[in-house]
């Protein structure tokens, strides 16, 4: 048997894959406006023919970079939520809880994955990218409507308008958390002497927005 054929063989990495895992680095960084096209390549090491044709245009790479994340955590949470439709009772606190271990299992794309994920997110939100928000809502609306009609029925006696003003606030609070987290970690460390790491930040964040919006309302 020749020395090539029991030489294993070297895992060969993509060019779409070094484009995706450069943007994705630069974007959880720096952002999405921040972010140029230039910088990806030079951290890519390719050429920018390179990301026109596997992507065409910066806001495809930017929703194939969130699509890596979504097309994991969004079916993951779909599962968590429906285990929750059979319960007589549930409260904000439990819904929001079923984002933890799909979260935590982004890992497993990326070796920082939740931390990153998150920080894509808390730029899509604060930088107005709505073409993201759009392919979400095309992608996963199903599972959009379905967290929303849980937290509906956990707080019954606010109306579609409070839920919006206190989703939004919550949205605020989320992306605080998101772009911020390590920064958070760093001073609960400083001040506390606290080891936290970002499922530390997500524990913190859940019990946090669950309150907001489970206050009653008066009368």
């Amino acid at each position: 048997m020749s020395e090539s054929a029991v030489r294993p063989k070297k895992s060969k990495v993509t060019t779409q894959k070094k484009i995706l895992d450069a943007a994705e680095t630069l974007f959880a960084r720096e952002g999405f406006e921040q972010t140029s096209l230039r910088q990806i390549t030079q951290e890519a090491d390719v050429n920018l023919a390179s990301v026109n044709y596997h992507f065409g245009s910066k806001k495809a790479l930017i929703q194939a970079v969130v699509a890596r994340y979504m097309n994991v955590f969004m079916p993951a949470l779909e599962t968590e939520l429906k285990r929750l439709d059979d319960k007589p009772e549930i409260d904000s606190l439990a819904v929001f809880a079923s984002f933890k271990a799909p979260l935590i299992s982004l890992d497993q794309v990326h070796k920082r994955g939740t931390e990153h994920f998150l920080r894509l997110l808390g730029f899509a939100y604060s930088e107005t990218q709505g073409h993201l928000r759009r392919y979400t809502q095309t992608a996963f609306g199903d599972v959009l409507q379905h967290l929303l009609a849980l937290l509906h029925r956990a707080n019954p006696k606010l109306t579609e308008q409070d839920m919006f003003w206190r989703l939004h606030f919550v949205l605020g609070a989320t992306v605080f958390a998101q772009v911020s987290g390590q920064a958070l970690i760093e001073i609960a460390q400083a001040e506390f002497d606290e080891r936290a790491d970002i499922q530390t930040v997500i524990e913190h964040l859940i019990t946090f927005i669950a309150g907001g919006l489970d206050s009653q309302l008066d009368g």
